[in-house]
């Protein structure tokens, strides 16, 4: 019943539209400004450097906070069935982010929330994460796109974490093979949410990091 309740909280949490609020405060309207798009990635280009980093912070909380909580109902060794519990928190802040029942299911990618899920679900994801966000960055620098940086941390994010299974005497694959299922899911999911912004890659009209936008 707990994690019920967890999942339901971390839903509508999940669904707060920051960016969209945060434009709504300026005046604005994110649907109808750049990629119509309500996260982090147009807030900034919109309203500037300062606020997009405040929404990805924002964005990010959604996923971490009931990471968080839950976290304190998971055993040290969890087994397999509580980690899909853990699991499915994480992944209703993220569909909330996608599909936020205050705007009427049209949200945003979901990466900076995914970001938070990731960073919440300590250890086992956290480490890989810090491993994936430092690619991501670093992606970022090299060519100022965030989809193209989003969609190659996905990619690479089960691929560390395997590696890291592997490494780590003390993690059992037996009990942790739930999170590399979830983890190879989200490269399909970023993918998809960012099919415009692959079409833009690929004609060459896709925006850079932080480029203004009227």
């Amino acid at each position: 019943m707990l994690f019920i309740f967890l999942i339901v909280f971390a839903y509508l949490l999940g669904a707060v539209p920051f960016g969209f609020l945060i434009a709504r405060y300026h005046g604005k309207d994110l649907r109808e400004i750049g990629s119509g798009n309500i996260g982090a990635t147009n807030t900034g280009r919109v309203l500037g450097r300062k606020w997009g980093i405040i929404c990805m912070i924002l964005d990010a909380l959604k996923g971490l906070i009931p990471m968080l909580i839950a976290k304190t109902q998971i055993a040290d060794q969890p087994t397999a069935s509580m980690l899909w519990l853990w699991l499915a928190v994480g992944c209703a802040a993220i569909s909330g982010h996608i599909f936020p029942v205050y705007l009427k299911f049209k949200g945003g990618k979901g990466v900076a929330t995914s970001l938070g899920m990731v960073l919440g679900l300590f250890p086992y994801y956290t480490i890989p994460g810090i491993i994936t966000f430092a690619v991501w960055a670093l992606a970022v620098l090299l060519w100022k796109y965030i989809s193209l940086a989003s969609i190659l941390a996905a990619a690479v994010f089960p691929v560390i974490l395997f590696i890291t299974i592997i490494v780590a005497e003390s993690w059992k694959f037996s009990n942790l093979w739930p999170l590399l299922i979830v983890a190879l899911l989200m490269p399909i999911l970023v993918v998809v949410r960012h099919a415009e912004n692959i079409k833009r890659l690929l004609e060459g009209s896709e925006t850079r990091v932080m480029q203004s936008v009227k």
